[in-house]
């Protein structure tokens, strides 16, 4: 069933999900990742891991992911949804959003603090705080109810941005929280759009291509895992 309101997201079922989609082929390198989930006003949610022990993933993917569940949730209206991944090209020197990368820096005592013991766990110290972090490739999704409603957003860290994106995209699509208004990409959601050529992106919004496996994975999303529609 579609979640209306975030806090009917469990840290369990975050990480169940999260399990179960970094087994799939994703395009990267199979690591095992980060998720963290900020609700509106960027306050975090939920921190899981896909692995056994916190160390099983990259560390510092921790914080990343986290970075990325702001960003989105940031720069992601209800009327219009921003990837990560969208901002790739838009903050590069003479893009049109040029500078946004330095704002809203990450609060370090809430990203750093705490017991490491309860890392990844449903007593995460970033939990019930404020995070901050702007981050600029692929893995940060806003996360829309049935209702259209935009409840926040979700962060995934810890293989290459793509696959992050990728592996975001699966775990919101389990979730039932992508009822996209609107976005840039041909298909006018939030997905990945790969259109650099000489480091030009025409439309703007262009993120690198990874591999071509991750390209073809997002490319077949529209199939795969499309986008739900609340009207």
């Amino acid at each position: 069933m579609p979640i209306k309101l975030i806090d009917a997201l469990t840290h369990a079922e975050l990480q169940s999900v999260l399990k179960a989609v970094v087994q799939e082929k994703n395009g990267g390198f199979g690591l095992n990742m980060w998720a963290t989930v900020v609700d509106r006003d960027g306050v975090v949610k939920a921190v899981a891991f896909s692995g056994e022990d916190r160390g099983d993933q990259w560390p510092g993917s921790r914080v990343i992911s986290a970075q990325k569940a702001n960003t989105a949730n940031a720069f992601s209206l209800p009327g219009l949804s921003l990837s990560t991944a969208n901002l790739f090209s838009a903050v590069q020197p003479g893009g049109s959003l040029y500078g946004l990368q330095h704002s809203n820096p990450v609060d370090t005592s809430v990203a750093y603090g705490g017991s490491c013991n309860d890392i990844g766990t449903e007593n995460d110290p970033m939990a019930g705080k404020k995070i901050g972090g702007v981050n600029v490739f692929g893995g940060g999704l806003a996360l829309y109810n049935e209702d259209g409603k935009i409840l926040g957003a979700i962060g995934l860290s810890g293989d290459s941005s793509c696959a992050d994106h990728n592996i975001a995209w699966k775990v919101r699509h389990a979730l039932n929280m992508d009822y996209i208004p609107a976005g840039v990409s041909p298909n006018k959601d939030d997905n990945i759009v790969n259109d650099i050529v000489d480091g030009t992106s025409p439309s703007g919004w262009g993120h690198p291509v990874c591999s071509p496996e991750a390209t073809a994975i997002a490319k077949d999303f529209s199939k795969t895992h499309p986008v739900r529609s609340n009207g």
